[in-house]
Protein backbone atom coordinates (compact mmCIF):
# COMPACT_ATOMS: atom_id res chain seq x y z
CA UNK A 1 0.00 0.00 0.00
CA UNK A 2 1.22 3.43 -0.86
CA UNK A 3 0.86 5.94 1.98
CA UNK A 4 0.41 9.67 2.03
CA UNK A 5 3.66 11.49 2.73
CA UNK A 6 4.05 11.70 6.51
CA UNK A 7 6.28 13.92 8.58
CA UNK A 8 8.56 13.45 11.52
CA UNK A 9 7.12 15.29 14.51
CA UNK A 10 9.25 15.80 17.60
CA UNK A 11 6.44 16.24 20.15
CA UNK A 12 8.40 18.85 22.11
CA UNK A 13 11.50 16.64 22.00
CA UNK A 14 9.73 13.48 23.24
CA UNK A 15 10.44 11.70 19.96
CA UNK A 16 13.65 13.31 18.73
CA UNK A 17 15.15 9.84 18.53
CA UNK A 18 12.63 8.76 15.84
CA UNK A 19 14.38 8.14 12.54
CA UNK A 20 12.50 7.56 9.31
CA UNK A 21 14.22 4.82 7.34
CA UNK A 22 11.32 3.70 5.19
CA UNK A 23 7.68 4.49 4.47
CA UNK A 24 6.82 1.35 2.55
CA UNK A 25 5.10 -1.60 4.19
CA UNK A 26 6.98 -4.87 3.97
CA UNK A 27 10.40 -3.40 3.13
CA UNK A 28 13.12 -5.60 4.58
CA UNK A 29 10.74 -7.75 6.64
CA UNK A 30 9.10 -4.77 8.34
CA UNK A 31 5.52 -4.51 9.49
CA UNK A 32 3.22 -1.52 9.41
CA UNK A 33 0.31 -0.99 11.81
CA UNK A 34 -2.11 1.92 11.66
CA UNK A 35 -3.58 3.41 14.84
CA UNK A 36 -6.32 5.97 15.42
CA UNK A 37 -7.95 7.53 18.44
CA UNK A 38 -11.73 7.64 18.11
CA UNK A 39 -13.47 10.87 17.12
CA UNK A 40 -14.64 13.39 19.68
CA UNK A 41 -17.38 12.05 21.96
CA UNK A 42 -20.28 13.96 23.48
CA UNK A 43 -18.52 13.78 26.83
CA UNK A 44 -15.16 14.88 25.45
CA UNK A 45 -16.93 17.91 23.99
CA UNK A 46 -18.09 18.86 27.49
CA UNK A 47 -14.66 18.19 29.04
CA UNK A 48 -16.07 15.38 31.19
CA UNK A 49 -14.13 12.37 32.41
CA UNK A 50 -15.51 9.52 30.30
CA UNK A 51 -13.55 6.32 30.87
CA UNK A 52 -15.75 3.23 30.68
CA UNK A 53 -18.99 5.18 30.29
CA UNK A 54 -20.35 4.40 26.83
CA UNK A 55 -20.55 7.90 25.37
CA UNK A 56 -21.44 8.36 21.71
CA UNK A 57 -19.61 10.39 19.10
CA UNK A 58 -20.47 14.06 18.79
CA UNK A 59 -21.23 15.47 15.35
CA UNK A 60 -17.65 16.71 15.26
CA UNK A 61 -16.50 13.20 16.17
CA UNK A 62 -18.43 11.73 13.25
CA UNK A 63 -16.79 14.27 10.95
CA UNK A 64 -13.37 13.40 12.38
CA UNK A 65 -13.98 9.72 11.65
CA UNK A 66 -14.83 10.53 8.02
CA UNK A 67 -11.70 12.69 7.82
CA UNK A 68 -9.61 9.80 9.18
CA UNK A 69 -11.04 7.56 6.50
CA UNK A 70 -10.27 10.09 3.79
CA UNK A 71 -6.55 10.28 4.55
CA UNK A 72 -6.36 6.48 4.56
CA UNK A 73 -8.37 6.15 1.36
CA UNK A 74 -6.33 8.87 -0.35
CA UNK A 75 -3.20 6.94 0.59
CA UNK A 76 -4.56 3.72 -0.89
CA UNK A 77 -4.76 1.91 2.43
CA UNK A 78 -6.70 -1.31 2.88
CA UNK A 79 -6.56 -3.75 5.79
CA UNK A 80 -6.89 -7.44 6.62
CA UNK A 81 -8.14 -7.15 10.20
CA UNK A 82 -9.15 -4.40 12.62
CA UNK A 83 -9.15 -4.16 16.40
CA UNK A 84 -11.17 -1.88 18.65
CA UNK A 85 -12.72 -1.62 22.11
CA UNK A 86 -16.25 -2.49 23.20
CA UNK A 87 -17.17 1.18 23.66
CA UNK A 88 -19.45 2.81 21.10
CA UNK A 89 -17.29 5.84 20.34
CA UNK A 90 -14.38 3.65 19.22
CA UNK A 91 -16.48 1.12 17.31
CA UNK A 92 -18.51 3.84 15.56
CA UNK A 93 -15.28 5.54 14.47
CA UNK A 94 -13.95 2.25 13.11
CA UNK A 95 -17.21 1.46 11.32
CA UNK A 96 -17.18 4.84 9.58
CA UNK A 97 -13.56 4.37 8.50
CA UNK A 98 -14.16 0.89 7.13
CA UNK A 99 -17.29 1.95 5.28
CA UNK A 100 -15.59 4.97 3.73
CA UNK A 101 -12.54 3.03 2.54
CA UNK A 102 -14.78 0.37 1.01
CA UNK A 103 -14.22 -2.41 3.55
CA UNK A 104 -17.43 -2.52 5.63
CA UNK A 105 -17.20 -6.30 6.03
CA UNK A 106 -13.60 -6.42 7.26
CA UNK A 107 -13.08 -8.83 10.19
CA UNK A 108 -13.19 -6.83 13.43
CA UNK A 109 -12.06 -7.96 16.87
CA UNK A 110 -13.62 -5.85 19.64
CA UNK A 111 -12.42 -6.44 23.19
CA UNK A 112 -12.81 -4.85 26.61
CA UNK A 113 -9.05 -4.91 27.16
CA UNK A 114 -8.82 -2.08 24.61
CA UNK A 115 -11.33 0.07 26.54
CA UNK A 116 -10.36 3.52 27.78
CA UNK A 117 -8.81 4.06 31.20
CA UNK A 118 -11.42 3.85 33.98
CA UNK A 119 -11.42 7.19 35.80
CA UNK A 120 -13.15 5.91 38.93
CA UNK A 121 -15.09 8.45 40.96
CA UNK A 122 -14.14 11.21 38.49
CA UNK A 123 -16.30 9.61 35.77
CA UNK A 124 -19.04 11.90 34.50
CA UNK A 125 -17.71 15.06 36.07
CA UNK A 126 -16.37 18.15 34.39
CA UNK A 127 -12.63 18.58 34.91
CA UNK A 128 -13.06 22.14 36.13
CA UNK A 129 -15.57 20.99 38.74
CA UNK A 130 -13.21 18.30 39.96
CA UNK A 131 -10.37 20.82 40.21
CA UNK A 132 -12.60 23.00 42.38
CA UNK A 133 -13.52 20.01 44.56
CA UNK A 134 -10.12 18.37 45.00
CA UNK A 135 -7.70 21.16 44.08
CA UNK A 136 -5.91 21.66 40.78
CA UNK A 137 -2.64 20.11 41.96
CA UNK A 138 -4.29 16.90 43.15
CA UNK A 139 -6.37 16.59 39.99
CA UNK A 140 -3.29 16.96 37.80
CA UNK A 141 -1.52 14.27 39.83
CA UNK A 142 -4.38 11.86 39.21
CA UNK A 143 -4.49 12.70 35.52
CA UNK A 144 -0.80 12.98 34.68
CA UNK A 145 1.07 10.59 36.96
CA UNK A 146 1.74 7.20 35.45
CA UNK A 147 0.95 5.08 38.50
CA UNK A 148 -1.38 7.20 40.68
CA UNK A 149 -5.02 6.17 41.04
CA UNK A 150 -7.93 8.61 41.46
CA UNK A 151 -10.61 7.72 44.03
CA UNK A 152 -12.41 4.51 43.00
CA UNK A 153 -15.98 4.34 41.76
CA UNK A 154 -18.32 2.69 44.26
CA UNK A 155 -21.77 1.20 43.76
CA UNK A 156 -23.44 4.48 44.72
CA UNK A 157 -21.84 6.40 41.86
CA UNK A 158 -24.43 7.72 39.44
CA UNK A 159 -22.82 5.93 36.47
CA UNK A 160 -21.81 2.68 38.20
CA UNK A 161 -24.91 0.76 37.14
CA UNK A 162 -24.84 1.92 33.52
CA UNK A 163 -21.23 0.76 33.21
CA UNK A 164 -21.43 -2.66 34.87
CA UNK A 165 -24.81 -3.40 33.26
CA UNK A 166 -23.77 -2.36 29.75
CA UNK A 167 -24.83 -5.44 27.75
CA UNK A 168 -21.76 -5.24 25.51
CA UNK A 169 -19.50 -5.44 28.55
CA UNK A 170 -21.58 -7.67 30.79
CA UNK A 171 -21.80 -10.36 28.11
CA UNK A 172 -18.02 -10.86 28.02
CA UNK A 173 -17.18 -14.08 29.90
CA UNK A 174 -13.70 -12.99 30.92
CA UNK A 175 -14.37 -9.34 31.73
CA UNK A 176 -12.84 -7.76 34.82
CA UNK A 177 -14.65 -4.57 35.79
CA UNK A 178 -12.17 -2.12 37.33
CA UNK A 179 -13.31 0.53 39.78
CA UNK A 180 -10.45 2.86 38.81
CA UNK A 181 -7.26 2.77 36.74
CA UNK A 182 -4.00 4.62 36.17
CA UNK A 183 -2.05 4.45 32.92
CA UNK A 184 0.04 1.74 34.58
CA UNK A 185 -2.96 -0.49 35.29
CA UNK A 186 -4.52 0.32 31.92
CA UNK A 187 -1.36 -1.01 30.29
CA UNK A 188 -1.46 -4.07 32.55
CA UNK A 189 -4.83 -5.07 31.06
CA UNK A 190 -4.27 -3.96 27.45
CA UNK A 191 -0.76 -5.28 26.78
CA UNK A 192 -1.67 -8.98 27.21
CA UNK A 193 -4.29 -8.51 24.49
CA UNK A 194 -1.75 -6.71 22.30
CA UNK A 195 0.80 -9.49 22.74
CA UNK A 196 -1.61 -12.42 22.43
CA UNK A 197 -4.03 -11.19 19.75
CA UNK A 198 -2.61 -8.25 17.81
CA UNK A 199 1.07 -9.17 17.57
CA UNK A 200 0.47 -12.58 15.90
CA UNK A 201 -1.59 -10.87 13.20
CA UNK A 202 1.17 -8.32 12.61
CA UNK A 203 3.85 -11.01 12.42
CA UNK A 204 1.75 -13.05 10.00
CA UNK A 205 1.98 -10.13 7.57
CA UNK A 206 -1.60 -8.95 7.90
CA UNK A 207 -2.37 -5.26 7.49
CA UNK A 208 -3.70 -4.21 10.90
CA UNK A 209 -5.84 -1.21 11.87
CA UNK A 210 -6.37 -0.48 15.57
CA UNK A 211 -8.91 2.16 16.64
CA UNK A 212 -9.15 2.79 20.36
CA UNK A 213 -8.85 5.44 23.08
CA UNK A 214 -6.36 8.11 24.10
CA UNK A 215 -4.96 6.51 27.24
CA UNK A 216 -4.96 3.03 25.72
CA UNK A 217 -2.98 4.34 22.75
CA UNK A 218 -0.65 6.21 25.07
CA UNK A 219 0.15 2.90 26.75
CA UNK A 220 0.89 1.22 23.42
CA UNK A 221 3.13 4.11 22.38
CA UNK A 222 5.01 3.85 25.67
CA UNK A 223 5.41 0.11 25.14
CA UNK A 224 6.61 0.38 21.54
CA UNK A 225 8.97 3.31 22.03
CA UNK A 226 10.16 2.52 25.56
CA UNK A 227 9.29 5.99 26.83
CA UNK A 228 9.73 6.97 30.46
CA UNK A 229 6.75 7.28 32.79
CA UNK A 230 7.02 11.06 32.80
CA UNK A 231 7.54 11.43 29.05
CA UNK A 232 4.48 9.46 28.02
CA UNK A 233 2.17 11.44 30.29
CA UNK A 234 3.05 14.60 28.34
CA UNK A 235 1.80 13.16 25.07
CA UNK A 236 -1.56 14.53 23.85
CA UNK A 237 -3.09 12.44 21.07
CA UNK A 238 -5.66 14.16 18.84
CA UNK A 239 -9.04 12.56 18.23
CA UNK A 240 -9.75 11.15 14.80
CA UNK A 241 -6.25 11.52 13.38
CA UNK A 242 -4.56 8.25 12.31
CA UNK A 243 -0.85 7.51 12.55
CA UNK A 244 1.32 4.52 11.86
CA UNK A 245 4.35 2.65 13.14
CA UNK A 246 6.77 0.68 10.99
CA UNK A 247 8.20 -2.18 13.05
CA UNK A 248 11.09 -4.55 12.46
CA UNK A 249 10.87 -8.31 12.91
CA UNK A 250 11.35 -7.92 16.67
CA UNK A 251 8.56 -5.31 16.70
CA UNK A 252 10.99 -2.50 17.44
CA UNK A 253 10.16 0.80 15.75
CA UNK A 254 11.85 1.66 12.48
CA UNK A 255 9.38 4.52 12.16
CA UNK A 256 7.71 5.85 15.32
CA UNK A 257 4.31 7.54 15.33
CA UNK A 258 4.05 9.07 11.89
CA UNK A 259 0.80 10.95 11.27
CA UNK A 260 -0.77 10.95 7.81
CA UNK A 261 -1.99 14.53 8.10
CA UNK A 262 0.31 17.46 7.44
CA UNK A 263 2.43 18.87 10.22
CA UNK A 264 0.43 22.06 10.71
CA UNK A 265 -2.83 20.15 11.07
CA UNK A 266 -1.36 17.75 13.64
CA UNK A 267 0.29 20.52 15.63
CA UNK A 268 -2.98 22.44 15.84
CA UNK A 269 -4.88 19.33 16.88
CA UNK A 270 -2.37 18.48 19.59
CA UNK A 271 -2.41 22.05 20.87
CA UNK A 272 -6.21 21.87 21.06
CA UNK A 273 -6.08 18.64 23.07
CA UNK A 274 -3.53 20.20 25.40
CA UNK A 275 -5.63 23.34 25.84
CA UNK A 276 -8.73 21.30 26.69
CA UNK A 277 -6.72 19.16 29.09
CA UNK A 278 -5.53 22.26 30.88
CA UNK A 279 -8.86 24.06 30.79
CA UNK A 280 -8.90 24.22 34.55
CA UNK A 281 -9.28 27.12 36.98
CA UNK A 282 -6.26 28.98 38.30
Amino acid sequence: MSPSIPFKFNFNSLFEFCQVYSTMSGQGGSFKIVFARHGESEWTKNNWFCGWYDAHLSQKGVEEAHASAKVLKDGGYTFDVAFTSLLTRARHTLDIILSDIGQPDLPVVAHWRLNERHYGDLTGYNKEEMAAKYGLEQLQIWRRKFDVLPPPMDENHKYYSSIVNNPKLKSQPDIEFPTVESLETTMARSLPFWNEKVVPEILSGKRVLLVTHGTTLRGLVKHLDGLSDDAIMKLNLPTGMPFYYLLDQKLKPIVSMQFFSDRETVEKAMALVASISHKLPD
